[in-house]
């Protein structure tokens, strides 16, 4: 690889918060997915005492959603540091 196309420190960062944006995306879709199923087991399937095992799932991925969004935010000020600042 050349020195012309290797990569900055920015770039990384930038490659890094996209995954993290994806992977969050999918956090949420699986947070309410698994808030379905919780609901099903706490109402219609109640008999079956499974609805505590999803809830924990649910606040695991949850907590996993949050952990994906403070880091996406601090990544993102670091690369805003990275920046160039405007001459006046």
């Amino acid at each position: 690889m050349s020195d012309e196309n290797a990569k900055t420190p920015a770039d990384y960062i930038v490659d890094t918060v996209a995954q993290l944006k994806e992977m969050r995306h999918y956090s949420k879709n699986n947070v309410e997915t698994l808030t379905a199923a919780w609901l099903l087991f706490d109402g219609e399937l109640s008999k079956l005492k499974q609805a505590d095992k999803l809830a924990d799932l649910m606040d695991r991925q949850g907590q996993l959603h949050e952990a994906l969004e403070a880091v996406i935010v601090d990544l993102e000020e670091a690369l805003a540091k990275m920046q160039p600042k405007p001459e006046e």
